[in-house]
């Protein structure tokens, strides 16, 4: 963790990427490929590169398409920008508003790419990876595309950093999830990005897609309890849980592991453990939030987590710690959390299926379920 002073000057701990930082330049040509968060979207694509290359020689370019989670990927340009108007009465020479737009990053990936199919920016606050996957995922069954590459990307915004402070909703100290000590969020940064195929638009029809490993469900819901806050009895997100397991078309027995929300906030844990007893009663499967570990990515987290789950399902060498004080919270139902002697050793039955949960800022509500049917 990286402690970030703010204007306040309070500081707080983040989970940032450590590198050199650049003060932008205003050229399209630089803006547009070598800032913090397109520096931050290259490392990730490049892990999936041959993926994609075998993808696009498969389909070509026109079938192939882009979907973005992201939450504040224009504040790095914009705020220098307008410290420069505040303090010298003009914006940097060659600065836009397109530079802040939303869709900026997305329309990298494509440009890196040659991309012609369809590009979308998702922007679900938290839930905007998890919702990037689920849209890219919609785009292949709906046959726009037989192919797509989905998934989130956010950085440490002082801009944002300011808006959970105002909503006494960051911690000065490491996120402690599910504790009755908890005190808030530890925000990070990072991107995750997969490449979404069926076996039906496989290269070799009837061949699974290589690694085994699919999106075998998604749900979605929206409650608009209220603007930041979740609703109290976890209804929203139950019915988002709910809604992946029927469309997993699985028993919520068979999922082995969950990858919580966790984001260690006062009403955002409650809410989450109220929603796991209504979906799996007494059979809970084992628990853990990995935020105390990378920091609450928001727009990046549901594709991270989702990340983390892939990686329990290919690597089979155990879960992901919860990392927090052990001090149960007992205004809302136990939950079975994975333990330091449960992530250092492989499960007896490997585990198949996981879930990954996302809930959001004004209610929005994503649950994935990924897995290997066989």
């Amino acid at each position: 963790m990286i402690i970030r002073e703010l204007a306040v000057g309070e500081n707080f701990p983040t989970g940032q990427i450590q590198c050199q930082e650049i003060p932008p330049e205003y050229t399209n040509a630089s803006y547009t490929t070598d800032t913090r968060i397109i520096r931050i979207i290259d490392k990730a694509l490049e892990q999936i590169r041959p993926n994609i290359e075998k993808a696009i020689a498969a389909y070509g370019h026109e079938k192939i398409g882009v979907c973005l989670g992201s939450c504040d990927n224009g504040s790095e340009g914009s705020l220098h920008a307008h410290r420069e108007f505040f303090t010298g009465g003009s914006f940097p020479k060659d600065y836009r508003l397109y530079f802040q737009s939303a869709s900026l990053p997305a329309e990298y990936i494509a440009n890196k790419f040659g991309l012609k199919g369809p590009v979308f920016t998702v922007a679900t606050a938290c839930a905007s990876g998890a919702s990037a996957i689920m849209r890219g995922a919609e785009l292949i069954r709906s046959g726009y595309c037989s192919a797509v590459i989905a998934g989130g990307a956010d950085v440490v915004s002082e801009t944002v950093l300011m808006g959970f402070h105002a909503l006494e909703a960051v911690s000065n100290s490491p996120t402690n999830p599910l504790s009755k000590n908890r005190k808030g969020i530890n925000l990070g940064e990072g991107a995750a990005f997969f490449l979404l195929d069926s076996k039906e638009s496989s290269p070799v029809p009837g061949v699974p897609v290589p690694g085994g490993i699919e999106l075998l469900g998604a749900g979605e819901s929206a409650d608009a309890y209220h603007m930041t806050a979740p609703g109290p009895d976890g209804a929203g997100p139950a019915k988002a849980m709910k809604t992946a397991i029927m469309e997993a078309k699985i028993d919520p027995s068979q999922i082995g592991y969950v990858n919580l929300h966790g984001t260690g906030t006062d009403l955002n844990d409650k809410a989450e453990a109220f929603a796991l007893k209504a979906v799996f009663g007494e059979t809970l499967p084992k628990v853990s939030s990995t935020k105390p570990i990378m920091g609450h990515t928001l727009g990046a987290a549901g594709a991270l987590e989702a990340a983390v789950c892939w990686m329990v399902l290919k690597e089979q060498k155990g879960l992901p710690v919860h990392c927090w004080d052990g001090a149960r919270d007992e205004e809302f139902p136990a939950l079975p959390i994975v333990s330091l002697t449960d992530a250092e050793q492989p499960a007896p039955v490997p585990i198949s299926i996981c879930m990954t949960n996302s809930f959001a800022f004004g209610g929005c509500n994503v649950s994935l379920i990924i897995g290997n049917r066989s």
